[in-house]
Order: structure tokens, then C-alpha cells, then sequence
């Protein structure tokens, strides 16, 4: 071990002891112990090869400890499903672990991920609505028009683009704003800092100063709207329950859909573009007429990627048993999505993406009351807009070597901070009919 991971090391171990003694608080952890980090790390779109070593050993297993309790990972498919609708047994409840004194109302705690029942159940009722199939019908022509700008633009532009730019941030983004009634302003900021929401390479200290800037623009603009309701998922939330929710839990709502609705998203077009450039077959089927060939796809890019790398951390309520670990009252499972839907135990071959490989019932939008709330809706987005692309550019190929992109080193999320990509040779294509 280097003289630096050494040095971090002991001063994390004395961070930890002093945070244990006078009360935890995350935001003030500058970084994460190196044993804990492995589930966040790959080699390209690949777990590391210790994941699967991780999983042999056994399918739940303790990594490490802080703050006086162990730490578990959890990479297993059957082992991560059964945990992630065992919400009796666990707790979301990060607040436990975060200091909340003089903090403003943008620095508080919450959100659908990290709240328990009853609160969660309260909170989920006032989204769910909002998102079933029959109300997101009404935003398909609205992403349809979205993506064609955006093809538009870049062919426009082309032939070379950065995708990122272009077309993976600004579609999802233009979608949720439009989903939520807001200005499409400042894209570049809110590019930024969606990223810095899930980096822990500094910790807790980047993602919750991030979330501040974030959740202070959705409280403000739940204000606004509480003066004249907008069009949107906010205004509507405002006009039926207005009474019942204040500005700071209805922002908190509104962050949850908003960071989760564009910063997902953009990773998976990112990346899926990025897998589709390099498997012709894939990409042809995509530009087809066989919906559900696409569908197909859809799920595989979901299952291979599964860019949300861990679920939201639980912590044990009682002394459990699972798979034979011995898991004590408080201790912190770290539930591996992606690694759940690598287990060669859930799907043969899981680490090969197969186009027609039949649909799995995988863990990239979760399991249980957590589970994404937003899934259709990105469904929806990523067979609209990869099959738009697949159509207009049906050639596109990545221009730089995989050792050049930036990929996300340390993030919940993994993504690529741009994509340098040729969508066309010469002239670029012309719009196919849907």
C-alpha cells in the first residue's frame, strides 16, 4: 500500500473515532476509506474483477468498518433482491449518520431514498400518479420533438460532436424540466453539479454541498409556483395538495424527480451509445420496425450498464442472517445493483451484452418500496431517443480510444463527462419516417 492511501487511511480512522464520540456527520467526511470504494470503481463498462472475486467468497460480505459499525456488500442478485423488498428489516434513514443542526432548509435531509415508512409511503402516494403509463403518454410527443431538435442540431453541426454535449445531457434534461414546469436555463450549471451530486471522490463534503445549490433552486421555484401553479408535475402537486405540503418537502420531492429524472438518464445515453457504436447488430436493431426488438435492447443496455451503481444504503434495525453473514443491529448494507445484475447466479454470460438476451427481471431502477419511481419515464426517453439516433446515424462511431474519456472515477452514478463521437462520412442523413 502506497505511503498516501497509508497516511488517508489513518487520518479517516481518526475522523471516524472523533465523529463517533461527538455525533456522526457525514458532510464533514473528506473522503471514503479505500476498502469501501471497490463496488464504485470499473474498467470501462466493467465491474472490476474483484467484484466477481467479492461475490464467490460470498455473496454478502463485510468490507470494512465505520463509525463503530460494519460494513457490508451486498453483490448477489437473489441476496440484493430479497434485501431491497425487506424494508421492515432495513432502514433508509441517512439523517441518522448527518449532523442537521444550523442547517437551512436546502441542507436538510430527505428525499424518497433516504426516508422510512410511514413518511416514505406518505411522501411516494403524492408521485406515483404522476408517473403511471396513461399520465406519461402525454410527455411522448413532447420527448419525440425534443430529440428531433437535437438531431437536427447535431447533424447540423456534425460530423463530429461531443454527445455528452449535444445529445445525452440536454435531452433528459429538457424532458424533466418540461415534466416539472421550469425554465431550461443555466444547462451548463445544473450539468455540473448533477455530476457533483453523486462523486464521492471528496466524501460527503462535494455531495451535499452540491445538493444545497440544488435543492435551494427547486425550493425557490416550489415558491414561485405556490404564487401561480404552473403546467407542470410541481403546479399540479400544488393545486391537489398544496395544503398538505409545504415548500420545503414539495422541493424535496421536486429535487428527487429532477436530479434523478436528467443525471440517469444522461449516463445511460451516454453509455448506450457508446455500447451500440460497437455492436452494429444492436444498433441496427434499434433502427427497426420490431418494437420489441427495441424493447429488448432497451432492457439489456439497462441491465449491462446499470449506471446507478449502489442503491441507496440501509441500515440493519435488528441482529439479522442473511446468506450466512451475521449482520448486527445498525450496520450498513451497500447493495450492489451492479453487481446483482452481473451474477452469473441471475443470467448466463452476465457480463456480455447480448441484444438478444430475453428480458431479465434486473435491478437497475431497484427493488421494492425504494425502487424508481421515474423507470417508464426513462424507458420511454431511451427507446425514443437511441432509436432516433439509430436512424439518423446509423454509422456513428466513437473517435477517441476508451483510455482517452473521462469516465467517472468515483461516482454513484458512472457516466462519461463527454463522448466524442462521428456521427457521418460525408452528408449527414436525412429524417426517416417514425
Amino acid at each position: 500500500m502506497g505511503i498516501l492511501s497509508t497516511v488517508k487511511r489513518r487520518v479517516a480512522t481518526r475522523l471516524l473515532a472523533r465523529s463517533t464520540r461527538k455525533g456522526i456527520d457525514l458532510r464533514k467526511l473528506r473522503f471514503l476509506p479505500d476498502s469501501t470504494t471497490m463496488p464504485l470503481k470499473r474498467d470501462v463498462l466493467d465491474p472490476l474483477p474483484e467484484m466477481a472475486q467479492v461475490r464467490a467468497e460470498a455473496p454478502v460480505k463485510r468490507i470494512a468498518e465505520m463509525f463503530g459499525k460494519g460494513i457490508w456488500l451486498v453483490s448477489g442478485y437473489d441476496e440484493a433482491r430479497a434485501l431491497l423488498a425487506n424494508g421492515a428489516a432495513l432502514s433508509n434513514d441517512l439523517g441518522q449518520f448527518v449532523s442537521q443542526e444550523g442547517r437551512d432548509d436546502s441542507e436538510q435531509i430527505g428525499g424518497l431514498g433516504m426516508t422510512d415508512p410511514p413518511a416514505h409511503t406518505a411522501l411516494r402516494r403524492y408521485l406515483t400518479p404522476e408517473f403511471t403509463m396513461r399520465r406519461l403518454a402525454r410527455l411522448e410527443p413532447v420527448i419525440e420533438r425534443i430529440v428531433d431538435a437535437r438531431l437536427d442540431a447535431m447533424a447540423e453541426q456534425g460530423p463530429d460532436v461531443d454527445l455528452v454535449d449535444q445529445f445525452a445531457f440536454p435531452i433528459p434534461f429538457e424532458v424533466i424540466c418540461e415534466l416539472l414546469d421550469l425554465p431550461v436555463d443555466d444547462r451548463a450549471r445544473f450539468h455540473s453539479l448533477g455530476a457533483a451530486r453523486f462523486d464521492l471522490s471528496q466524501g460527503g463534503v462535494g455531495v451535499f454541498g452540491a445538493a444545497a445549490h440544488t435543492r435551494e433552486f427547486l425550493i425557490g421555484s416550489v415558491a414561485k409556483q405556490r404564487l401561480d401553479p404552473g403546467d407542470g408535475l410541481i403546479g399540479a402537486l400544488l393545486r391537489d395538495h398544496g395544503d398538505e405540503l409545504d415548500d420545503v418537502t414539495l422541493g424535496g420531492l421536486a429535487d428527487g424527480v429532477f436530479l434523478g429524472g436528467y443525471e440517469t438518464s444522461a449516463s445511460m445515453l451516454a453509455l448506450g451509445t457508446y455500447l451500440l457504436a460497437q455492436h452494429p447488430e444492436a444498433m441496427a436493431l434499434m433502427a427497426g420496425d420490431d418494437a420489441a426488438a427495441v424493447d429488448r435492447v432497451v432492457e439489456e443496455l439497462l441491465r449491462h450498464l446499470t449506471v446507478v451503481q449502489l442503491a441507496f444504503v440501509r441500515f440493519a434495525r435488528d441482529d439479522m442472517e442473511i446468506a450466512g453473514a451475521q449482520i448486527k443491529a445498525g450496520d450498513v448494507l451497500g447493495i450492489s445493483l451492479l453487481g446483482a445484475n452481473r451474477d452469473p447466479a441471475f443470467t448466463p454470460d452476465p457480463d456480455r451484452f447480448d441484444p438478444h438476451r430475453p428480458t431479465t427481471r434486473h435491478l437497475a431502477f431497484g427493488h421494492g418500496i425504494h425502487r424508481c419511481v421515474g423507470a417508464e419515464l426513462a424507458r420511454m426517453e431511451l427507446r425514443i431517443a437511441l432509436r432516433g439516433l439509430a436512424r439518423r446515424f446509423p454509422d456513428l462511431a466513437i473517435t477517441a480510444d476508451p483510455a482517452e474519456l473521462d469516465f467517472r472515477k468515483l461516482s454513484a452514478v458512472y457516466g462519461v463527462d463527454a463522448l466524442p463521437v462521428r456521427l457521418f462520412d460525408d452528408q449527414p442523413a436525412t429524417l426517416p419516417a417514425r
